[in-house]
């Protein structure tokens, strides 16, 4: 996910996944991976495009996750 997301401009700081189990016993992923999850921050300014926008008042929260959005498709 880091090399690919590199490729786009930007860097993967850190993220936390929540797994689970079933009933059986399997261990299964129980999370996604978003702003929400993921701390993403633009290579080259550094600027923050995830969650840590509204943790940290700063405001633009839906322009930076239109921002990775974007540059995961291409656009």
């Amino acid at each position: 996910l880091s090399e690919y997301l590199k490729t786009v401009g930007v860097e993967l700081i850190d993220f936390k996944l929540e797994f689970g189990r079933t009933g059986e016993g399997n261990i299964i992923l129980a999370d996604e991976i978003s702003p929400d999850t993921c701390r993403f921050w633009d290579s080259k300014t550094g600027e923050k495009l995830d969650k840590d926008r509204f943790r940290r008042d700063m405001g633009g929260e839906k322009e930076a996750y239109r921002e990775i959005l974007h540059r995961l498709l291409g656009i």
